[in-house]
């Protein structure tokens, strides 16, 4: 493929050949194009003195009200034949092996605001922001397709979840044919240099070592820093019962090996945990909860009831088993004996959302038989999910070969609860799995997320966990409707 030089950036020669996106700050959307565009079709306006951001004046296309556009408006074109203007593409994680669900992909006509930090209410059915001239949400596979998209030279281009955004320029956009995107070009940020990231609070625990996936998913190394050292994600350090060893230090090159704050000062004070657009608990062998006082369970209660999102694993289950309110209510909660490794939980698929768990599960390599992911390290403290409150997303029927009762393996629900949709904005996902199982707990950060210097690969459980991280991170909306673009 021949490709051309632009601001450090390289580019295709032709509209069949991908294009290899630069990072931008779309602040500038840059100046019309001239009316009649590459690859034919007629440009919609011109813009007013190489702004783009007042209506444009001028324009050959046919039946164009030059009035009625406004900046990357009326840089799109009417084709001939039937043709379309599109721009195609993959997303994927920060790291870009995985492809994601659901990610908002679009060409904004305006500069767009700063995310703000901390517990907020982020519905979908919010006005989009930077006024998108064209939009559209991946698929399964984490395809999208942008149809009449603007011509020209230097389009921005947005990838959106949630607070996770990434501003993007195109290059070229060739007029009326598919402007194909180079595989693993459109990504989420990996660092706060390359987009906005959501700030995430991280407890360790001795049983699980969620820290590790949010590292082998492509948040860098640099991100993962004290409350004071301005990095993304913040790590406090959990319980262990007896023979095991929650992570509590960075390794020595980091953050100078400082050790974690405990966790108890994390969810203990609500106007720290109102700082965070995320809490992740992972699992410690047991309650603790001499950590966890009714000061500790209201906070907690607050956050996620004023529009925080918190993913707990397993025995942070005391924190909805004893919490206030109707938290409690949202599961038949039963302590069971531990399944054995390899259980084949099911997936779901009576909503959306759960549907779209079952295909990407297949697509991404973590499901080989259809609507089923085999489970290691299983637990069983949960029979069954309030309907009323909260959706069942994956479960397990009767097994006796692996010594299980029937269960659920992953549940979220929206909050405060009793509440109207339209006015619950945050979020809880509960997994009764024990999700990283090959990573050491108890080694400094990142340490142990490596195998001989090398990442492990992400198992079927973590690939299962990504997609509710992600689900977790996106706007708040009803589960049994089908995601829409926002407004």
């Amino acid at each position: 493929m021949s490709r051309l030089r632009t601001a450090g950036f390289f580019v295709a020669a032709a509209a069949a050949a991908p294009t290899v996106f630069a990072a931008c700050s779309c602040g500038d959307l840059g100046g019309p194009p001239a009316t009649t565009a590459r690859g034919g079709g007629d440009v919609v306006g011109g813009g007013v003195g190489g702004d783009p951001f007042l209506t444009g004046i001028g324009g050959s296309g046919a039946g164009s009200d030059a009035s009625a556009c406004v900046g990357l408006e009326c840089r799109r074109v009417t084709c001939p034949g039937g043709r379309k203007t599109t721009v195609s593409g993959t997303v994927y994680e920060p790291a870009g092996n995985i492809p994601l669900y659901n990610v908002l992909v679009y060409v904004p006509n305006k500069p767009l605001p700063p995310i703000p930090d901390g517990a907020s209410c982020d519905r979908c059915d919010a006005t989009l922001a930077g006024a998108p001239v064209v939009a559209a949400l991946t698929d399964t596979r984490g395809r999208f397709v942008l149809e009449d998209a603007p011509v020209g030279e230097d389009i921005p281009l947005v990838v959106q979840i949630g607070k996770w955004r990434r501003e993007l320029v195109l290059p070229v956009v060739e007029a009326c044919v598919d402007n194909a995107t180079e595989d693993g070009s459109v990504r989420l940020p990996r660092s706060a240099s390359e987009g906005h990231l959501p700030r995430i609070a991280l407890a360790t625990g001795g049983l699980d070592v969620l820290e590790c996936l949010l590292y082998k998913i492509g948040i860098d190394a640099s991100e993962f820093t004290p409350e004071a050292g301005g990095g993304r994600v913040n790590l406090f350090s959990g319980r262990a019962i007896p023979g095991h060893k929650a992570t509590n230090q960075y390794r020595a090159g980091l953050n100078g090996g400082a050790l974690f704050p405990p966790a108890r000062e994390l969810w203990g004070s609500l106007d720290r945990l109102m700082q965070y657009d995320m809490v992740i608990l992972s699992c410690e062998g047991a309650y603790f909860e001499e950590d966890k006082p009714p000061a500790a369970l209201q906070a907690m209660f607050d956050y996620a009831s004023a529009g925080g999102r918190v993913f707990a694993s397993h025995w942070h289950n005391y924190w909805l088993r004893r919490g206030p309110g109707r938290f409690p209510e949202t599961a038949d909660w039963k302590e069971e004996a531990d399944p054995d490794s390899g259980l084949p939980v099911l997936v779901d698929a009576t909503f959306p959302k759960g549907q779209a768990l079952w295909d990407w599960l297949l697509h991404v390599g973590a499901s080989t038989t259809p609507g089923q992911i085999e489970i290691d390290d299983p637990q069983h403290c949960v029979n069954s999910v309030n309907e009323a409150i909260a959706t069942r997303w994956l479960y397990n029927e009767r097994n006796d070969a692996y010594g299980a009762l029937p269960g659920v393996k992953y549940f979220t629900f929206n909050t405060p609860i009793g509440l109207p949709e339209g006015e619950q904005c945050g979020r809880f996902v509960y997994t009764d799995i024990h999700v990283a199982t090959e990573d050491v707990a108890g080694a400094p950060f990142p340490t142990g997320c490596a195998n001989d210097g090398e990442l492990r690969a992400l198992s079927p459980q973590e690939k299962a966990l990504l997609f509710m991280l992600f689900d977790l991170s996106a706007c708040v909306g009803p589960d049994d409707e089908e995601p829409v673009v926002p407004r």
